[in-house]
Formats: C-alpha cells, structure tokens, sequence
C-alpha cells in the first residue's frame, strides 16, 4: 500500500490548494490560461486515480485490472503533458511557430502513446506481466518518457528565455513555470529509472504547488483587482467622476436593506437640479454645459462632502444624509442656498435642492422621503427662477 498511500495523499493535496483552479468558470473576464490550466489539472488528478488504483491492483496481483489500468496510466500520463503543453502556450501567448511547434510535440507524443498502447493489446512493447505477474517495462515506455522528458525542457528553456524580456511580476510567474517544467523532467527521469516509485505523481504534485502559491494566486488577486476596477468604473458617471444611477440604485436596495433590518433608522435626502442647463447647451453648445454640469457638481461634493452623491440624469443629483451631514442637514442646507444666490447674482452656477428626512412612523420605503424632497426641490427651483428665494 506505500505506493498507492503517494498516489492519495498527492490526490488530497492536489484538490485542497487547487480548488478555486478546479472550479469551473463562466463569464468573459475567465482568461484562456485559466482554462487550459484548469484542464492541466484535471489530467493530472486522473493520473493520480490511476496511479493509486494501480498501486493497489498490482499488490493484490489482479492481473487484468492492473493491466486495463496500466492503459489509463499512460494515457493521463502522456494527456497531462499535452494540457500542461497547451496551458504554456497560451500562458505565453505564442500563436507562432514555435508555440505551434510545442502544440504539436504534445499532440504527436498523446498520439504516438495510444497507437503504441492499441499494439500492446498484441505485443507488450510498452509493459507487459510475467508468469509470475511481475509487472515488465518494455522499450516503448522509455521511448515515451524520454519525448516527454524532452518537451518538458523545451516549454521550460523556452519559458525561461521570455522571462528575460518580461518585467515585475511577469518575469517571476515565468521563471516559476519554466523551472516547474525542469521538476517534472527530473521527475520524468526518476519515473523511468525506477518504474515501481511514484516518481511522477510526486513530480506533479511538486509542480501545482510551485505554479498555485506563485503564480495562479497572483494571477486570480489581479484578477479581482481588475474586476474592482471594472465594478467601480461601472458605478461612476464618467463626466463628474461621482456615484452613477447603477449605484444609486444598488444603494437604494442596500438602505432599504438596513432599515428592515433595523441598522438604519434616520437618514435624509436631499434631491439637486440644475437652473439654466437647456439653455447653455443651446446658446454656448455642449461642451459649456458639460462644464456647467461639473462645476454644479463640485459645489454639490464641497458641501456634502461626508454623504454618497449621486448623478441620476442629465441635470439631477441626490445625496443621502447619514451621521455628520444628517445631523448638520440644516447647516448645510443653509449654506448651500447662500452661495447658489450668491452665484446667481455673479451669473455663476445656479442649483435648486431640496431635503427631507426619513419618519419611519409614516414612511413605508425610501421613495415617500424622494417624493417630498423632489417636491421642495420643485418649490425652490421656481423661487431661485422668480427671484423670490
């Protein structure tokens, strides 16, 4: 059983550091690498069933089972070069005529292992068992060894030359792949030295964790960090750089979200518009408007500058009110209206707010304290418009 005991504990390892890897992913953000290298990993795992069933057959000295085994031995064996042989392809992102010429030495060593392994079943060129059901080596099985072996050190030497013109980063995670080839050729090389250790299962073993802790862990943190990006990116209106109506509306769902669980239980909302936008952007065109638009929205962002704003169409910005400007809300309020009149007067930036604030003794959701504040908004915009203030 020692030989099968490798086989599972290589099993176990393989699926605890490489769940997230073995997961399968959907999405156009999953990047080519992550699949072939998720299909690398899949050979290997059934290499890994079929070292252990092997090393168990073969104590018992089940003749036929070890043999149909032996069979799936070699073809995850020489499968698992393939994929690792397309995972270094697209990891390098060579589509010319080298990274072809790698593609087709795993393609022609899978090709040549299934057509030695189809002969077999008549001449025990690849392995065979004695009268004494020893398990025998043939010649073929050097053979395939040695090709694997070899193309293992070209994805490696190869690998190891692009680090040289790569940076940061880059150049560690293709340093760590190009020498976690040169693990495997080792092990590929003890493999066939000694045929009955699990030299290769401890190779790739050796070779996952190597590219897991160096490379697939910093590739998946960029990734998310990527993604963190993108999602804020989505989330801001890109004229003024503030929340946009996707966020507003997330963050609706949110507050609603800690009102009902009882987190939340004062806020405001003050609701902006903007005077005079039509008409800049039909006298002075709309680059002026867009400027009129960023300038309001400084004004906005100065005053609140403790609660979320946000743009939720063309002129229209809200701000929620909680803790520091909720409880200064009138303050705030005050001081706002003064310097739109002030602006008014110079011909500068001229918004219109109006605020209100959450009973929850009548209001049943965030909408009832929109509609009032959008209701003084409405007031204070024709006051501002008719110069009574």
């Amino acid at each position: 059983m020692y030989y099968a005991s490798i086989g599972v504990l290589s099993l176990i390892i393989h699926i605890i550091i490489n769940y997230e890897a073995l997961r399968r992913k959907r999405g156009r953000h999953v990047k080519p690498t992550q699949i072939r290298y998720r299909h690398f990993l899949y050979t290997v795992m059934l290499y890994y069933v079929a070292d252990v069933l092997w090393g168990y057959f073969y104590e018992k000295r089940w003749v036929i089972p070890t043999y149909i085994d032996t069979v799936l031995f070699f073809i995850s064996m020489v499968f698992s070069v393939l994929m690792w042989t397309r995972f270094v392809v697209a990891f390098i992102d060579n589509r010319g005529r080298f990274g072809k010429l790698l593609l087709f030495g795993g393609w022609f060593i899978a090709t040549f292992e299934l057509i030695a392994l189809v002969v077999n079943l008549f001449y025990p060129m690849v392995f065979g068992f004695g009268v004494d059901k020893e398990y025998q080596p043939g010649q073929t099985r050097y053979i395939t060894l040695l090709l694997q072996m070899f193309l293992f050190i070209c994805t490696s030497v190869y690998t190891l030359t692009v680090a040289r013109r790569v940076k940061g980063e880059d150049r560690a995670h293709h340093r760590t792949i190009g020498f976690s080839g040169i693990v495997m050729s080792l092990f590929i090389l003890l493999q066939s030295l000694y045929p009955l250790m699990p030299f290769y299962s401890i190779g790739c073993l050796l070779a996952t964790c190597m590219i897991h802790s160096f490379v697939y862990k910093d590739e998946m943190l960029e990734h998310f960090r990527e993604m963190e990006i993108a999602k804020r990116l989505a989330h801001r209106d890109p004229l003024t750089g503030v929340r946009n109506k996707l966020s507003y509306l997330e963050n609706l769902k949110e507050l609603e979200l800690r009102i009902e669980n009882g987190d939340l239980t004062e806020y405001g909302v003050v609701v902006f518009d903007l005077n005079g936008l039509k008409q800049i952007n039909d006298e002075l065109g709309h680059d002026s408007g867009d400027d009129y638009i960023k300038a309001a929205c400084r004004i906005i962002c100065h005053t609140f500058k403790h609660s979320p704003v946000f743009r939720i169409g063309g002129d229209e910005f809200v701000a929620i009110l909680e803790r520091e400007d909720y409880e200064k809300r009138d303050e705030l309020i005050a001081a706002f209206n003064t310097e739109v009149e002030e602006n008014q007067q110079s011909g500068d930036v001229v918004v219109a707010c109006g605020m209100d604030i959450y009973d929850p003794k009548n209001d049943s959701n965030y909408n009832d304290v929109f509609r009032r504040a959008d209701k003084k908004m409405y007031q204070r915009k024709e006051a501002l418009k008719s110069g009574t203030r």
